[in-house]
């Protein structure tokens, strides 16, 4: 018998939203994890907060929501707003009831701006991490590190001469464009100009014969057990900032008497960052740049089978690059100064490390 097509009159709905989301759901595994680790923040977000005044958008449900963000690909906190109005599944992760009313897409971004006075995206990153479960998957002798470009959200326009000096004209903005300009001719440099928009965003170019752009260096340090990332930085492009990052991340993680050792490709191939992973009891894995000059790694490193085994494995933080800038839609940040961006790309490799989590954790021996 053919159904008829015809809109239902009832006003109440009986069932519950948890029982519309199917057991098996992916979804379903991701909450808990994130639950479990918002539940150890509450101390964290308890001193966030003043005890007068009116209640804000609950932490909890704020991190769940953007999540969902990176998660789903969705661009903008209105259009997430949008989808939170109609989408059941969604409002079953963040935790809104289906009569509940949705936040405005300004108040959503002023409270959540309310959390990168608390480093709460490393936290939360640190949280998901150690629950025991998650522990168990990761190694504590082997690392890999890397860098990738965040182009900024700034145009080349907005890089004007410091001091006031103004670019050739080739006419008047209309429309609420900028102004257009003609740089042809003109030298510019981070050591001279700098971008009115954002002005942390630092010109820089990947290699040679590439065009430069307006950007920040994400850094992030992988274990090479289950390919996880344990630690993200964000920084200024410089020539050095790589090499920095990588100090600073692998640095807590050598205090033990056994040594780690640390994967890497051909730009961490300098004499200066080799000495000083060796003096902190870091073995490094670099990769050899013998490109016009002799390596800092010799055969005391390459002679080892697990340095052809950090070669491979290193290359897995391509892949968690990869996530964060096409699905969580940092290959262009939406953020503007590197304290935003920086929570923002913190964050963005947390939710990757959710993402994979119950598979690792589904194959894990109990």
């Amino acid at each position: 018998m053919r159904g008829i097509d015809e809109r239902s009159g009832a006003l109440f709905s009986y069932v519950d939203l948890e029982a519309r989301v199917p057991a098996g759901h992916p979804l379903r595994a991701i909450r808990e994890m994130a639950n479990a680790a918002l539940g150890d923040l509450s101390g964290e977000f308890a001193a966030l907060y003043t005890p007068l005044g009116r209640p804000s958008i609950p932490p909890e449900k704020l991190l769940r929501a953007l999540l969902l963000q990176a998660f789903y690909s969705i661009r903008s906190e209105r259009q997430l707003m949008e989808r939170l109005e109609f989408d059941l599944l969604f409002r079953w992760f963040v935790g809104l009831g289906v009569d509940e009313a949705v936040w405005d897409h300004s108040t959503f971004s002023k409270n959540r701006d309310r959390l990168l006075a608390g480093e709460v995206a490393g936290k939360f990153l640190a949280a998901v991490l150690a629950q025991p479960r998650v522990s168990r998957l990761l190694s504590s002798d082997h690392f890999s590190v890397d860098g990738t470009m965040i182009e900024a959200w700034a145009s080349l326009k907005s890089f004007r001469r410091q001091g006031g000096g103004e670019p050739p004209s080739g006419g008047s903005g209309g429309g609420g464009r900028n102004e257009e300009a003609d740089f042809r001719g003109e030298k510019r440099s981070n050591a001279t100009h700098a971008s009115t928009t954002d002005p942390d965003a630092k010109l820089y170019r990947k290699g040679r014969g590439q065009e430069a752009k307006l950007c920040f260096l994400g850094h992030a340090l992988m274990e090479n057990r289950s390919g996880l990332f344990v630690d993200a930085r964000l920084t200024r492009v410089s020539g050095h900032a790589e090499r920095l990052a990588a100090l600073d991340m692998i640095g807590p993680r050598a205090e033990r008497p056994v040594a780690v050792t640390l994967g890497a490709d051909k730009a961490y191939d300098t004499a200066d960052f080799v000495m000083e992973l060796r003096e902190i009891n870091v073995t490094p894995h670099v990769a050899q740049n013998t490109s016009g000059r002799a390596s800092a790694i010799d055969g005391r490193t390459t002679r080892h089978g697990g340095y052809d085994v950090s070669q491979r494995v290193r290359k897995r933080i391509e892949e968690g690059f990869g996530w964060v800038k096409t699905v969580a839609g940092l290959r262009k940040t939406r953020h503007r100064g590197l304290e935003k961006v920086g929570w923002a790309f913190t964050f963005a490799v947390a939710a990757y490390n959710l993402v994979r989590l119950p598979k690792l954790l589904a194959g894990a021996s109990p």
